[in-house]
């Protein structure tokens, strides 16, 4: 019988470790003292004896679906060994709390799924997460009014479905064509080549200012006032959101991602319903405003004046929305903190990079990889199927695990290594491939390297003072805070002033500035 597990029993307290007790899935944190790097130049450690569990554990009873495990970094271990051992791998419901999945973690499997959408749909949701809790929320009631919710509750009760899934929503991520690309087209033109050519300077313009704004010789979290700050900025941008309100973007954003759990961003599956109900009503307050303006190139507008969203199910509009939320949000501002992360772990990279001798797009292209911000993608097999030697049946959910892919030595020299001038940096699958691949992989990539231009005139020295506090998560691979110190700026050149720009009033730089020194 499984252990009990806090992801789906959030009260309960952690289980022994796995050399007390054999368990079914991973605790939140590991219980005893022993401690064993797992990558280079990281100060968290997977303690020895749950390394050791990985090491040799029976197969069947690998779950790489535990958010534990993404925390303290095991999972790599978990990955390395699927990778050589069983690359196509089965875990079967009794074994986790995520309901029974494959897991594909090599890149020539992951490839051939993710291109493949005939035989792997993302019609059935594109996120793993725990199956029902018994509390009966679903994300339906964040959209559905109260008669339409009973009569779907009424239709689903008389077909029961196996590990259901509450928290799935139906979007352009999780569609299929044609469905899929009449979604994606309505947007694309949001993110399109002339588009991010028009929003470079505002861009630039927003990371100076945040950049000019953070104190110099006090700590502060880099997650807060940079990552977050700019993201944001640019997500209510994106939307045509108020400015003044764009912090309320990113707690929608974790809302909708986040595992819930006591401490979490998230703690019950109403909290969840709340927050989803609250942004589809201002989200759609925003669109029906902008259909009384003249069409501009904002996703609610294009939203708002396309001929097909009024044929759309309220299901698909949210879902829509959703995705353009979490996708604007999630993958730049891990991977702003990822990549002064890493070049702090390996400090002989961050020289390179100061020096000129490697390239800043280089360095984003490599941090991208390196990081992985979303995990991995679900699909569901349309049909009985072979891949790397196993039948995958009709019905059956598959992980494409990205995280994965990316560390595959078949494809990636050293992929462990944060290494900012490959030869290649651009190969990674941290964007997907085929018809989903991310929509806005370029709009990310500017962001990034705007935003170490700006770093590298301004600063000769950034220290992270503390190891940062992950997303408990198995999706989003993040950061929830990181303590930085910059110890002094540059020396002015041509036309910059030694004098540091003021922060906007009410910026979370300015409550930072105003209370320095006092931690």
């Amino acid at each position: 019988m499984p252990t009990t597990d806090p992801i789906a029993d959030p009260t309960a307290s952690t289980p022994a470790s796995p050399a007390d007790t054999p368990t079914t899935s991973d605790p939140i944190t590991p219980t005893d003292t022993a401690t064993l790097e797992v990558a280079r130049g990281s100060r968290v450690a997977a303690s020895a004896e749950r390394l050791e569990d990985i090491r040799t554990r029976p197969l069947e009873r690998m779950d790489p679906g535990s958010p534990s495990a993404f925390r303290d970094e095991s999972v790599f271990a978990k990955f390395e060994r699927l990778r050589r051992e069983d690359p196509v791998h089965y875990t079967p419901a009794e074994h986790t709390r995520m309901g029974a999945y494959w897991s594909l973690t090599t890149w020539e499997h992951i490839m051939a799924a993710d291109t493949d959408p005939e035989t792997f749909s993302a019609d059935a949701g594109i996120v793993m997460r725990p199956v029902d809790d018994g509390s009966g929320a679903s994300l339906a009631e964040a959209y559905e009014d109260p008669s339409e919710r009973a009569a779907a509750q009424s239709q689903q009760s008389a077909q029961p479905q196996q590990n259901a899934q509450p928290f799935q929503i139906q979007s352009l991520l999780s569609m299929d064509p044609p469905e899929h690309d009449l979604h994606r087209q309505i947007v694309a033109p949001g993110v399109a080549p002339t588009r991010l050519t028009d929003l470079e300077p505002l861009i630039r313009r927003r990371a100076q200012k945040i950049l000019d704004g953070l104190p110099v010789g006090e700590e502060f979290d880099w997650v807060d006032l940079v990552s977050k700050e700019l993201t944001a900025m640019t997500l209510a941008t994106l939307l045509n959101f108020p400015q003044e309100h764009r912090r309320r973007l990113t707690d929608w954003s974790d809302a909708v991602t986040a595992i819930g759990g006591p401490g979490q961003a998230i703690e019950t599956p109403e909290e969840r319903v709340a927050a989803m109900g609250e942004f589809f009503a201002t989200l759609m307050g925003v669109l029906e405003s902008r259909r009384g303006e003249e069409p501009a190139l904002d996703f609610a507008s294009l939203l708002a004046h396309s001929p097909h969203t009024g044929e759309f199910t309220k299901a698909q509009l949210f879902g829509d929305l959703v995705v353009l939320l979490v996708g604007g949000n999630d993958t730049t501002r891990n991977t702003i903190t990822g990549s002064l992360y890493a070049l702090s772990r390996w400090p002989e990279q961050f020289a390179k990079l100061r020096s000129g001798e490697a390239k800043i797009p280089s360095m984003v292209s490599e941090t991208i990889r390196w990081q992985t911000p979303l995990t991995h993608m679900m699909r569901v097999a349309t049909k009985d199927t072979e891949l790397g030697g196993k039948t995958i049946r009709r019905g059956d959910r598959v992980a494409l695990w990205y995280v994965s892919g990316n560390r595959d030595t078949a494809v990636i020299e050293d992929p462990d290594e944060f290494i900012i001038d490959r030869k290649n940096p651009r190969r990674h699958i941290s964007f997907g491939f085929g018809i989903h691949r991310c929509l806005g992989n370029r709009l990310a990539e500017l962001q990034l390297r705007i935003i170490w231009e700006e770093i590298l005139v301004r600063f000769p020295e950034i220290h992270v003072v503390e190891e940062p506090v992950r997303t408990f998560d198995n999706f989003v691979r993040g950061y929830e805070s990181m303590r930085v110190l910059i110890p002094r700026r540059n020396a002015p050149a041509g036309k910059r002033t030694a004098e540091r720009s003021a922060p906007e009033a009410g910026s979370p730089a300015a409550a930072a500035t105003s209370g320095a020194g006092a931690r």
